[in-house]
């Protein structure tokens, strides 16, 4: 059997033309919830809940000059069949809590909150982003999340809430009336310091508010966006400032998915290059090439242990494949056609799981590898492993082509994870003048080169049709 390294370096991306020659590399921080690619069982890895793990993350990430401190968040523990999921990194404190503990702490990093439309109230939650926007001097975002699926949904009562088609109908709602209640509130110069009332009566929501918190200096948080799909890249280019993408690694790939957004932003009225493009990703280094890709190798084997990777095929075959070996070839048979809500708290119909299935069959006869190595293998293909300086190039080359604007970093190990990003690539993009030498400005919108928020712009379409999804 192969012992893979993470796919991270496609056959010739220089290929493709230098589009952007003066653009400034940008870097995120992802703080992930449940997970179990941060390796929990190192010696160096710390406590995934302690406040100090997640103040000494903020403070490197805000040494290195980064935009943002990303947290993860979900309204559920993973489950397998009943029990809670012990294969994983587990913390999931408050976003909003634990980011206004952060503000207290840092002084320009963009603190990023990732929140629910479809559990949370809209009211409720336009009033906590906003408290936390102007406590943080104008650094605060909401990473608009759709979960709707029925296993989070017990948690109140409510099964799945929504049909699945419908969440980011709701989403959409939401988030017009929170950016209404954000607009309530007086301008500095209006004459008679008068709060708006703000009503709101869509079939999915109904709100009547007279809103309490002032603006910050960037006017409304910033509004991260995940969905990959259709409709998630539609409600992104009609909505979002920013865009958490999974295309990032292979160039070809991150440049038809940049086009796709923007001509999707172009189409709902908007400058194409009003949405930002920030894939997720990881980065090994190593003091030589060969010596990046040995750790890169340790990294994987670490993050993906031999019962991991039998529960990561046992989701897709729909059944408890622990006395397979590992090491050992993939099952022999087809999976189970199963709706799999509980696992992981995602929703895989049967058509879905003999597609992964097929491929990885496919990919595991083609490459030789076992159950482990094949989880390794597709696990991997998210991120940039090398020497400093070949990482620092490779990401250079990704903005300037005009594929991303930047990068949200998920660390290995927690807290020390950032330390060679912060110590030894940063210097090298600036090095090459593709990265900033300080904050140039107070807010995470200024830090992100954002316009101002889309409700702030004056009459147009965006305004009307913000209005229209409120219920106005």
């Amino acid at each position: 059997m192969t012992d893979p390294t993470p796919q991270t370096r496609p056959a010739d991306e220089t290929a493709h033309p230098i589009t952007r020659p003066g653009a400034e590399v940008h870097l995120g921080v992802f703080f992930q919830g449940v997970n179990h690619t941060t390796i929990w069982s190192d010696p160096e890895s710390g406590s995934q809940t302690d406040f100090a793990s997640f103040e000494r993350v903020a403070r490197t990430a805000e040494r290195g000059l980064f935009d943002a401190f990303f947290l993860g968040e979900g309204l559920r523990l993973r489950e397998s069949r009943g029990r809670l999921h012990d294969l994983d990194v587990v913390g999931r404190p408050d976003a909003i809590t634990q980011l206004a503990a952060l503000a207290a702490v840092t002084e320009r990093i963009g603190l990023v909150a990732t929140q629910n439309t479809t559990y949370n109230d809209p009211v409720d939650l336009a009033r906590r982003l906003a408290s936390l926007d102007v406590l943080s001097g104008g650094r605060a975002a909401w990473n608009v999340v759709t979960t709707d699926n029925a296993w989070t949904g017990e948690n109140f009562r409510r099964g799945g809430y929504l049909d699945h088609a419908r969440r980011y109908d709701r989403a959409e709602q939401v988030l017009a009336t929170a950016r209404r209640i954000w607009d309530a509130w007086p301008d500095a110069d209006r004459p008679d310091g008068s709060v708006a009332r703000v009503e709101a009566h869509g079939d999915l929501l109904d709100v009547a508010i007279d809103p309490t918190t002032p603006r910050s200096p960037q006017g409304h948080p910033v509004i991260f966006q995940a969905g990959d799909s259709a409709q998630g890249r539609d409600f992104a280019a009609r909505s979002a400032d920013v865009i958490f993408s999974r295309h990032g690694s292979v160039l070809a790939d991150a440049l038809e998915f940049a086009a796709d957004i923007r001509a999707r932003a172009v189409a709902a009225g908007r400058p194409e290059d009003d949405v930002k493009i920030f894939p997720g990703t990881a980065i090994v280094v190593g003091d030589t090439p060969a010596e990046a890709e040995e750790k890169a190798r340790w990294v994987a084997r670490q993050q993906v242990t031999p019962a991991t990777a039998l529960h990561v095929v046992g989701t897709i075959w729909a059944e408890d494949l622990s006395g397979y070996d590992p090491d050992g070839p993939l099952p022999a048979h087809d999976p189970v056609v199963a709706e799999l809500g509980g696992e992981g708290g995602s929703s895989t119909t049967g058509a879905r799981t003999h597609e992964v299935a097929a491929r990885w069959r496919a990919l595991a006869e083609a490459e030789g590898l076992s159950i482990r190595d094949l989880v390794i293998r597709v696990s991997g293909e998210r991120g940039f492993v090398g020497t400093p300086s070949a990482v620092a190039d490779r990401l250079v080359r990704f903005v300037r082509t005009g594929s991303v604007d930047g990068f949200n970093i998920s660390p290995w190990i927690i807290p020390s994870g950032l330390d060679d990003i912060v110590d030894r690539v940063v210097p090298e993009l600036q090095e090459r003048g593709a990265y900033r030498t300080a904050y140039t400005g107070t807010t995470l919108r200024e830090h992100l080169g954002l316009r101002a928020p889309l409700t702030r712009r004056g009459a147009g379409a965006a305004d009307a049709r913000e209005a229209a999804l409120a219920g106005v």
